[in-house]
């Protein structure tokens, strides 16, 4: 299993670990979440493969992951994309944020995760070993869903969904 970046609260490297560890521990690494949506305003959503050994089973956004040792964001993030969802497509910079969510066997996430946001229209083709299902699914549907079924979701899509909602529902307003 691969390292992950540890960064200090302002997103400055200051070691790495293995992913494993760093989650056992706890500690603060750096991460990015891709959320695609289509020209409907519907997000794409992933059902995370259920033997990822943490979050399995769970509905998440697009794409998230952990960016190399020496990997930009921008590159990572397309990257895990093509190789999750089976697509490219623009990605555009939205925020940053920092949280910390126990997420039981022992396990901790601990990112300063990097939101992107883009948009295509096809199906995707994901890999069986990252994702076990998609769908494209309504804002206020999915809102509803999570606020009804919340242990059906990823920590991190529940953290940040109002924000990454309001953003796209502003973009069309203009």
């Amino acid at each position: 299993m691969s390292d992950v970046i540890l960064v200090d609260e302002n997103d400055v490297a200051i070691g790495q670990m293995n992913k494993i560890e760093a989650h056992e521990k706890g500690l603060l690494h750096r991460a990015f979440s891709v959320f695609i949506f289509n020209d409907k305003n519907e997000l794409l959503l992933q059902k995370r493969a259920m033997f990822k050994y943490h979050s399995a089973s769970l509905w998440s956004n697009t794409c998230c992951s952990h960016p190399e040792v020496g990997e930009s964001i921008e590159d990572s993030s397309a990257r895990r994309l093509q190789e999750e969802m089976g697509f490219t497509t623009e990605l555009q910079f939205f925020k940053s944020f920092i949280y910390k969510s126990e997420l039981g066997n022992g396990l901790w996430e601990h990112e300063f995760d990097h939101v992107l946001i883009g948009f295509y229209n096809a199906a995707p083709v994901p890999d069986s070993a990252e994702v076990s299902r998609w769908k494209y699914i309504d804002l206020t549907e999915l809102e509803k869903d999570m606020s009804e079924n919340p242990s059906h979701y990823t920590a991190w899509l529940k953290i940040i969904f109002a924000d990454v909602k309001d953003f796209v529902l502003s973009r069309t307003k203009n």
